[in-house]
């Protein structure tokens, strides 16, 4: 049976090319995103490969769009083999719906209601695997401001709220492994490396300049697939990865007290506490 694989933010950029790749490989594929008119040409190139491809409605800046997408997905009844916390956002200013500092919304506290939604699907289809992916700017985190995170973006890049969100991604891979031990679920953080995607698309002049010092999407897929797929990969959890090997975080990254702190919020913020 081809793995069923749930993947966020698969209109453009690395999310489409890690889409395309597994569809090539036969998986049954969940698309999960703000706009399903900007899903159609995924949604095709995937079916043109010979996959099976569905779009799912999801607003990661909304906890209560984050509910509907899972209850969507548990809805149509199948196993869970691979789930890939892919979409993200760099750049930008503001609140989610529920009045959280937007980036941290969108790159770290959506992501961790979808898992936890679906983590009973995803432990009842063992083997299974969940891949965040994260970025190597986390190293540049110098903690995480709880008061901050609740608050409308402070910076004016927005890449300080950046790196903490990818600080939070790279804590909820290490987290969610020691919770998960033995159950048959593995965890993923993923440095997709320096790429010229849309996640970038708020910063003037990116689409001009990026390409030019960047790696391809298709490049920047290659470690999302290794974790998703690799068979070298599938006794390895809650590890951090760049070019397809594990890597060492920084040691903020590597504190388990505050993970599980990030963990004991992020419950109680999206209403699982």
């Amino acid at each position: 049976m081809p793995p069923n694989i749930v993947i966020t933010g698969a209109s453009t950029g690395i999310g489409r090319a890690t889409a395309i790749a597994l569809a090539r490989r036969g998986a049954e594929l969940y698309l999960a995103g703000r706009s399903e008119e900007r899903h159609q040409d995924v949604l095709a190139a995937c079916r043109a490969a010979g996959a099976s491809a569905t779009y799912l409605p999801l607003e990661l800046d909304s906890l209560a769009s984050v509910r509907a997408c899972a209850e969507r997905f548990l809805a149509l009844d199948v196993p869970l083999h691979v789930l890939i916390a892919n979409a993200g956002l760099a750049g930008s200013r503001g609140l989610t719906r529920e009045g959280f500092e937007l980036t941290f919304g969108v790159n770290h506290l959506g992501h961790f209601l979808l898992t936890e939604l679906l983590l009973e699907r995803l432990k009842r289809s063992a083997p299974s695997r969940i891949v965040i992916v994260a970025s190597s700017t986390h190293y540049r985190a110098k903690g995480i401001d709880w008061a901050a995170l609740r608050a409308p973006t402070r910076s004016i890049t927005g890449m300080p709220e950046y790196r903490v969100s990818k600080l939070c991604n790279v804590l909820h891979a290490k987290e969610l492994a020691t919770r998960l031990a033995a159950s048959g679920v593995t965890t993923y953080a993923v440095h997709p490396g320096a790429v010229a995607s849309d996640i970038w698309r708020n910063i003037p002049g990116s689409r001009f300049v990026l390409p030019l010092f960047m790696k391809t999407n298709e490049q920047g897929a290659t470690t999302s697939l290794h974790c998703a797929t690799d068979d070298a990969a599938a006794n390895e959890t809650g590890l951090y990865y760049h070019a397809s090997r594990p890597r060492a975080p920084s040691a903020l990254a590597s504190d388990a007290a505050l993970a599980l702190e990030l963990c004991a919020r992020s419950r109680e913020w999206s209403g699982l506490a």
